[in-house]
């Protein structure tokens, strides 16, 4: 799709250009893609406000890089961010925009320090603010993501019984996704069981799931590099009063915030419509993670949702909802789902729900 990546550098130029500077340094590895379809671990994007850019990467990725991106100059080099600065540097660049955000000190001294390099100066989270806003064939993508893991969940459900590990459940779950068409997991998944629940990023171990537990398994599938994320919390056998009240209450949350999440509506509103019933319900201190955030290249993305957060929602941006509430030495719920807020009639617009695994609590 070299059209695409071209119209995204074309957008990302007028942003350097509005910074002042009259070129910058990508090299988020998410933004080397965004900008130029290339999947590498080691590629940079010298990217001028005006003109042709240049894509850097080793020789292992050459290969790739004329495949996928025939459209842009290639420079094979193993040090991809100083032969880029030295080619700025060649072109007559004096200040030279670069990702604050992901760069080290140490990087940062190294560029600097080689001879005639141009300034450095900081260009923002650019090409982040135009990640968040898919165009459709990003968001096909992230769908088949999330239908992935959706079927993937519904098909290890008859193995989350009494006597199996977290770990093993979390195994189970991802060879389901690799088995369904997914590239890979999308991050670690976290099965917590019992207690354990009460700790958000449980990570599974040898804990064996007992009748009566709240099971929480939060799981995602990369499909072309787009992550799903979702979340279930299931009860293995009859559940007791407690754990059916904070599941309803984490439910009803849930429904309010997705119902808040339309084009327009600010970050901390969108939070405030889930995190207010928790707390009039006398659980506020058991909710305390943000309610959301954006998925697509990377599985956390903006836009942030969450309390003290800035910004607003716009249409064709993908976000998730999971409220939760965490008791400690007792167990917790959470209830996450991945959806694109949409323009649309109606007060829901038209919202597009992308895992689709049921959000009834399951007794297994």
């Amino acid at each position: 799709m070299p059209e695409i990546h071209a119209a995204r550098r074309a957008r990302a130029q007028e942003q350097i250009a509005a910074c002042g500077a009259p070129a910058a340094l990508i090299t988020v590895p998410a933004n080397v893609r965004y900008l130029t379809g290339l999947a590498s671990s080691n590629a940079a994007v010298l990217l001028p406000a005006d003109g042709e850019g240049v894509l850097a990467t080793d020789s292992r990725y050459t290969g790739a890089a004329a495949r996928d991106c025939p459209d842009i100059e290639l420079l094979t080099a193993r040090f991809v961010a100083p032969a880029l600065v030295s080619r700025a540097a060649a072109d007559g660049v004096r200040r030279l925009a670069f990702e604050a955000q992901q760069m080290t000190v140490e990087q940062h001294r190294e560029l600097t320090g080689q001879d005639g390099a141009p300034e450095l100066v900081p260009l923002g989270q650019v090409v982040e603010r135009l990640r968040m806003v898919k165009d459709e064939a990003e968001i096909e993508m992230l769908a088949v993501a999330c239908q992935l893991t959706s079927e993937a969940f519904g098909q290890i459900l008859d193995q989350i019984r009494p006597g199996i590990t977290e770990r093993a459940a979390a195994i189970a779950l991802e060879r389901a996704m690799i088995d369904a068409g997914a590239e890979a997991v999308a991050f670690g998944t976290i099965v917590a069981s019992g207690p354990n629940g009460a700790i958000p990023h449980h990570v599974p171990g040898s804990r064996e799931i007992q009748r009566g537990d709240l099971v929480t398994i939060d799981c995602g599938a990369r499909h072309a590099g787009y992550h799903a994320d979702m979340t279930r919390t299931v009860a293995v056998g009859e559940p007791a009063a407690w754990q059916r009240e904070i599941y309803d209450l984490v439910a009803t949350a849930q429904r309010a915030g997705i119902a808040a999440a339309v084009p327009g509506a600010d970050v901390q509103d969108v939070d405030a419509a889930a995190r207010d019933l928790i707390e009039a319900a006398g659980y506020g201190a058991h909710f305390q993670h943000g309610l959301g955030h954006g998925v697509g290249l990377e599985v956390h993305e903006a836009p942030v949702i969450g309390y003290g957060r800035t910004g607003t929602l716009g249409s064709r941006v993908p976000i998730t909802v999971e409220p939760g509430v965490y008791l400690p030495g007792r167990g917790g719920v959470r209830i996450e789902d991945t959806l694109v807020v949409r323009d649309g009639a109606g007060p829901a617009g038209s919202r597009q729900m992308l895992t689709t695994a049921p959000r009834e609590l399951l007794v297994l």
